[in-house]
C-alpha cells in the first residue's frame, strides 16, 4: 500500500470534498480516501499493484479541478 498525499486545486466546499472523493470511490484498489477542500489536499492510500497514480489524477481532473504533479 502506497500513501500520498495530493495537492488539488479549484476545491472550496463540502460539496467538492463529496464530488471528488465519490469519483474516487469508484476506482478499485483504494483503501482510504480524505479530501480537505479548504487545504485543497487528497489524502489517499492505495494498492499500486490494483491501480496507479496516474487513474487517481484522472478521475479528480474528470471532476472539475486540478492536481498539482
Amino acid at each position: 500500500m502506497l500513501d500520498v498525499e495530493l495537492d488539488v486545486k479549484g476545491m472550496s466546499c463540502a460539496h467538492c470534498e463529496k464530488a471528488v472523493k465519490d469519483a474516487l470511490a469508484q476506482l478499485d484498489g483504494l483503501e482510504h480516501v480524505t479530501v480537505h477542500a479548504k487545504s485543497g489536499k487528497v489524502n489517499v492510500k492505495y494498492n499500486q499493484t490494483i491501480t496507479v497514480l496516474e487513474a487517481i489524477f484522472e478521475k479528480i481532473e474528470e471532476q472539475g479541478y486540478s492536481v498539482v504533479r
